[in-house]
């Protein structure tokens, strides 16, 4: 007999990491667990990096309840959704029971858990009316399987980016009628904050070591990063995952040129680094993303130092070789 998709344990990662809860989510996790409570489906629905995914794994993990992750692109058919007989034993054995292999889908319903659904406007039609159907009757009808009829406590959570229209459709009204949605902002100033911390071992931090550039220098790289959401020449922003990187990167970069992590230069190019693929321009703005980059790293750090930059560094504002 296959091995059937395991239904992930809440909180569980592949690498061990303590899980990390959500921070300033208090009141989105109360409702979302008790739309889950209640049996009805839910749509998370908001910018990347709003905590979205980490909200999900702390309700799932509070609850001790497994959870069922899918990824959401066009690539995924009915049938990987669903599951599939194996062509090979079908050949040998016919289309036994034993033999069907478990999508994702069925491994939620069938453990009774949560079936996570990632960039839910990404999925095809086809794919989504399968969705629908499980989740109006909590079972799913399988073409020479039968009736599969989900185990108790099983659910979906979706979640989707709104502001996000390359390689998406729009979600039906049926999808909506269907679940209760839960809109997830940006988090204040102070909770993003809280996050870069918890990500980079700021002191107060679980597993502190201190901070290689302090608390005052991390605050600074959080409003750069709230910054880009505001700009007039971005169509949208970096998320806090932006900041996270910058510090980390900043970090780093300092360590390889063996200058303080709060130099000017270095702090630039790791927010050039870690930004410029997260924001999109406005189209027909005449600017590149490092120069809007280096535009609010100045309005935010000040101007760069009355020396040169360290070797290897380019300069600080200016397109370098190759760059437009």
């Amino acid at each position: 007999m296959p091995d059937h998709p395991t239904p992930v344990t809440a909180g569980a990662t592949a690498d061990a990491v303590a899980p990390v809860a959500a921070v300033d989510r208090s009141e989105e996790a109360q409702v979302l667990q008790a739309a889950l409570r209640s049996g009805a489906h839910v749509l998370l629905e908001g910018p990347p990096g709003t905590g979205k995914s980490t909200l999900l794994r702390q309700v799932a993990r509070e609850r001790d309840i497994p959870f069922v992750l899918v990824e959401g692109n066009a690539e995924l058919t009915p049938a990987r959704l669903v599951g599939h007989f194996d062509p090979a034993l079908v050949l040998a054995r016919g289309y036994s029971p034993e033999i069907f292999e478990d999508g994702p889908l069925l491994a939620a319903m069938r453990s009774g858990g949560l079936l996570y659904v990632e960039e839910l406007n990404r999925i095809p039609e086809e794919t989504l009316n399968v969705l629908l159907a499980a989740m109006s009757e909590k079972e799913i009808t399988v073409p020479r399987l039968g009736c599969v009829v989900a185990a108790p406590g099983f659910g979906l959570v979706a979640a989707m980016n709104p502001f996000d229209a390359i390689g998406t459709a729009r979600v039906s009204s049926a999808l909506y009628d269907r679940t209760c949605r839960i809109s997830m902002g940006y988090q204040p100033a102070e909770a993003e904050r809280a996050i870069v911390a918890l990500h980079t071992g700021a002191p107060g931090s679980a597993g502190s070591t201190g901070g290689a550039a302090g608390p005052e220098w991390e605050a600074k790289v959080v409003e750069l990063v709230r910054a880009t959401r505001e700009h007039p020449d971005l169509e949208w922003g970096s998320s806090v995952r932006g900041a996270i990187d910058v510090a980390r990167i900043t970090v780093e970069l300092a360590a390889l040129r063996g200058v303080p992590a709060t130099e000017w230069h270095v702090g630039l190019a790791a927010a050039k680094a870690s930004l410029t693929g997260r924001v999109r321009l406005h189209e027909g703005c005449g600017r590149t993303p490092e120069q809007v980059v280096t535009e609010l790293w100045t309005r935010v750090f000040g101007p760069p130092p009355e020396t040169d930059p360290p070797d290897g560094a380019p300069d600080s504002g200016e397109a370098g070789p190759g760059e437009p």
